[in-house]
């Protein structure tokens, strides 16, 4: 028997007699202590400590212990494509591809609806994909909406990256674009993905936090890989917490192929404009949903399509010729970086609207299994070295998680037009293939399946212009070396208040680091965007800034960033509290209110004391979080005295649901006596965004405008 098997049979027979007598926790001088480095300074798991791995000092390794370098991939010329034979790049994707089981990796609370994409054209001018070749053509699609780093039992308001992945089931077949919410990412090259989902994840000894990135691992690789700079200061301002899935844009992310039927080729970005138009919650109110409903953002998708208000996106490209690849100031293999849209402006394709919820979450939204590399003849990939190794790593993980490599034959991934191939058998096979030769060429079933091509059967061809130069390098193209002047053109771009979300949600994050290491990092790296910000950071944390480093400041702006700055092009389904009584006049006075704002396509919640006939919830359950606006109506107002106290829910609830409300920057208003509401929350009557009339025909007008204008920013206040 192993010494080690033996020690632990051992001391478990020991703790079996110890704990007959007594249990060792009732006494807190039982408890051992713990050292520095985290660990126990008991012995109850020495005898795992021979499986002990120490970091701490050495160069990287294999898992077979080969010194290796780690964090570029092998590629084909500086700009060229990964190479399959990369073993380090395959060994170390893989490796994370399989890290948990069975939830994704990556992306794994999420939410999905199926809807429709109507093309607005024939674009065979650009493409010979077969869903945009036709006006009014139509392609059943799924999208999941999701957050990045937390678990499948995470909140749907954590700040984070937002997942944007839609499967169009062409009649050529499926065709995924696997996006964000924000068009840019953290890293260069996919061999890096792994070191960046470590550092954001939760502390391996604690889980500790849970979908969070306030903390030092994650501001440390933020700080160390300055490729990250671009998508943090997006995830840190409005576009990490958005309303809902509704009111945000997605994007392809990576520079793609157009590919017309004769092999010509030009560069595209995808881009979903949402036709809700963009908005965004503010941090304190994200954590407050946080706790009181954490499925916030899939409740209101599930909801908005249930009542027939399905959301719609229009899909654009920005196109560019294939030799205005380093045109502007940036590679375009590089997919830290946006084309501005004054140097390439969107051409519309088409919308899409969801407009079906799923039967079965699992079935269907936990099971379907996007690729990049789920791809139509019309389209093809660049050698972009993250894209490259995408394609990779999403196949090897949907083999992990599905157990097998049938994935694709579950209904959801299923696609429209009959399959025909020679993969057969394996975990999970629901065919009963006839065909008995399952090999090419064959003669006895007659040659097929047949090969199809450009010219023959319309198949699937890789753009032959594509070439590849060069010598075999573990290199980063100097094409890529700028990482500081986009985020500056980012943070140009925001108005004064989101600039001021920024400032303080990296604030925030970076309060609760404990390395005083990692905070002087991370102030150096604002510092190469902007002297400004790392100044108001530091002062946030008790430390001096750096000196200004100008290299790469600019003062350039670019259309299309700012979420604030315009209205909202509808308010159906936002949704409206009316605060109101049991007692008196109130309730009439609130379903008159509720009847007049649903003609208008609003979701309205009558809050009362108690549930009564009329109330929809009661004070205790309710929260500000809850309504993008709120109307206290006449005969509501004595529930506003600060003397008034009920045992039916917390002490100044009511009062805390409309100034919460009104520090959020939402619209408030009032009909009738109870604008002294109003008042004894300390709320203006006239200010922007606050409303008081004599009764509810005349309130719903300026109300709804306000409701459009959705923030009233002017409520934040702005370092000086």
């Amino acid at each position: 028997m192993h010494t080690s098997l033996k020690a632990a049979l051992l001391s478990g027979t020991a703790l079996l007699g110890l704990s007959l007598a007594a249990c060792p926790f009732a006494d807190p001088a039982a408890l051992k202590e713990r050292r520095d480095d985290g660990s126990s300074s008991g012995d109850s798991r020495q005898f795992l400590s021979e499986y002990e791995v120490d970091d701490s000092n050495g160069y990287m390794t294999s898992d077979v212990a080969g010194p290796i370098p780690d964090q570029t991939s092998l590629k084909a010329g500086i700009r060229g494509s990964t190479l399959l034979e990369d073993f380090i790049f395959r060994q170390k994707i893989q490796h994370f591809d399989h890290e948990r089981v069975p939830e994704r990796a990556v992306h794994a609370r999420g939410a999905g609806a199926f809807g429709t994409f109507t093309s607005y054209g024939d674009f065979s001018n650009l493409t010979a994909a077969s869903f945009l070749g036709q006006q009014g053509k139509k392609t059943p699609t799924f999208v999941r909406f999701s957050t990045v780093a937390g678990s499948r039992g995470s909140a749907d308001t954590a700040r984070d990256v937002h997942g944007f992945a839609t499967r169009f089931y062409t009649d050529e077949g499926n065709f995924d674009i696997v996006g964000n919410n924000i068009p840019v990412f953290f890293i260069q090259d996919a061999i890096q993905f792994p070191d960046l989902i470590h550092s954001v994840k939760p502390s391996p000894d604690n889980e500790i936090p849970q979908a969070a990135t306030a903390h030092d691992s994650a501001w440390d690789f933020f700080s160390q890989q300055p490729s990250t700079l671009h998508t943090l200061l997006w995830a840190m301002a409005g576009y990490g917490i958005p309303r809902s899935y509704r009111h945000m844009d997605g994007f392809g992310v990576h520079t793609f192929r157009f590919v017309k039927d004769d092999g010509s080729t030009t560069l595209i970005k995808w881009h979903w404009k949402t036709q809700q138009g963009k908005a965004s919650l503010v941090w304190e109110e994200a954590q407050v949903l946080a706790g009181k409903n954490a499925d916030f953002h899939r409740q209101d998708l599930w909801d908005a399509i249930a009542s027939g208000n399905g959301p719609s996106w229009e899909l654009c490209v920005q196109v560019v010729d294939e030799d205005k690849a380093l045109a502007f100031g940036f590679d375009l293999l590089d997919p830290t970086k946006i084309i501005p849209e004054e140097l390439v402006p969107l051409q519309k394709l088409g919308v899409m609207t969801l407009d079906a919820n799923p039967q079965n979450y699992f079935a269907e939204t936990e099971q379907i299994m996007f690729q990049p590399g789920h791809i139509v003849r019309g389209i093809d990939f660049t050698e972009d070295p993250l894209l490259q190794g995408r394609i990779f790593s999403y196949l090897d993980t949907q083999l992990n998680r599905n157990g097998g490599p049938n994935f694709e034959q579950i209904p959801v991934n299923r696609p429209l037009g009959q399959i025909h191939n020679n993969n057969r058998d394996g975990a999970g096979q629901n065919f009963i293939h006839k065909n008995i030769h399952p090999y090419t060429p064959n003669t006895l079933n007659k040659g097929f399946p047949a090969q199809a091509n450009q010219t023959v059967g319309k198949g699937f061809f890789t753009a032959p212009g594509r070439t590849v130069s060069g010598n075999l390098v573990r290199e980063v193209s100097p094409t890529f070396d700028d990482h500081w002047s986009q985020p500056r053109l980012f943070f140009n771009s925001l108005t004064p208040v989101e600039q001021q979300f920024v400032v303080n949600a990296i604030r925030f994050e970076t309060s609760h680091l404990q390395s005083a290491t990692v905070k002087q990092n991370v102030l150096a790296q604002l510092n190469k965007i902007s002297n400004d910000v790392a100044k108001r950071v530091a002062v946030a944390l008790g430390m001096t800034a750096p000196a200004p480093d100008p290299t790469y400041y600019n003062n350039n702006k670019t259309a299309g960033i700012s979420i604030t700055n315009s209205t909202l092009p509808t308010i159906a389904t936002l949704k409206v509290g009316i605060l109101a009584s049991v007692n008196g006049t109130a309730l009439n006075n609130a379903q008159t209110l509720k009847t007049r704002l649903e003609k208008d396509g609003l979701v309205v919640t009558i809050v009362g004391e108690a549930l009564a006939a009329g109330v929809d919830q009661t004070y205790s359950a309710a929260d500000a979080t809850g309504f993008d606006g709120i109307v206290v109506v006449d005969g509501a107002q004595g529930l506003f005295n600060g003397k008034v106290v009920s045992t039916l829910y917390p002490t100044g609830r009511p009062g805390q649901i409309l100034l919460d409300g009104y520090r959020w920057g939402k619209p408030v208003g009032a009909t009738g006596g109870a604008s002294s509401a109003l008042s004894a929350v300390g709320v203006q009557v006239g200010t922007p965004g606050v409303y008081s009339s004599k009764d509810a025909e005349s309130l719903v007008g300026d109300f709804e405008k306000g409701l459009a204008t959705f923030k009233f920013t002017d409520r934040f206040p702005l370092d000086s």
